[in-house]
C-alpha cells in the first residue's frame, strides 16, 4: 500500500506506472479527483488545501488498510495533493489493484469516501465572492 501527500503538481497517468507486476491481479479501479471551476453555486478561482504532516498520511495508510482488510486486495495507491490548486488539476489519486472487479470497485469507492471525510485536509476557496472554508459535506 502506498500513500502519499504533495505539493508537486499530481500527473495520475504517470503514477500508474507504478502498478503492480503484471499477472498478479485481474482488475484496477483508479479514481481521480480534479478541483472543480465551481461549488455551491460559485465560481471557484483557486483552492488551498493544508494538511496535518504525519498525521494525513497515518489516516490514509489506515483507510487503505482497512479496505484490504474488507476486500481481496493486491495493492492500492493513494497520493493527495496540498497547496494551491487552480480548477482542472488533479487533487487526488486512488488506485486499487485486485484480482477481481467487485472487490477493485468497491475498494475504490471505500477509500475515496472514507478519505473525502475522515483524513485531516482543511480546503480554503477563493471563490467569486470571497474566500471561504470548505466543510467535508461541502465538496
Amino acid at each position: 500500500m502506498r500513500v502519499r501527500v504533495q505539493d508537486a503538481p499530481l500527473e495520475p497517468w504517470r503514477e500508474l506506472g507504478a502498478a503492480p507486476e503484471s499477472g498478479s491481479y485481474g482488475a484496477t479501479s483508479v479514481f481521480v479527483g480534479t478541483l472543480r471551476d465551481f461549488n455551491q453555486g460559485h465560481e471557484v478561482k483557486q483552492m488551498t488545501l493544508e494538511h496535518y504532516p504525519g498525521m494525513t498520511e497515518s489516516y490514509l495508510q489506515q483507510i487503505s488498510e482497512e479496505a484490504a482488510g474488507r476486500w481481496d486486495l493486491v495493492d492500492t495507491m493513494v497520493i493527495h495533493r496540498v497547496g494551491k490548486l487552480r480548477p482542472g488539476e488533479p487533487i487526488v489519486l486512488v488506485a486499487v489493484w485486485a484480482p477481481h472487479r467487485n472487490a477493485a470497485f468497491s475498494a475504490c469507492r471505500y477509500i475515496i469516501d472514507e478519505l473525502k471525510t475522515r483524513a485531516p485536509f482543511w480546503k480554503k476557496e477563493t471563490t467569486d465572492v470571497g474566500p471561504r472554508w470548505v466543510t467535508p459535506g461541502d465538496a
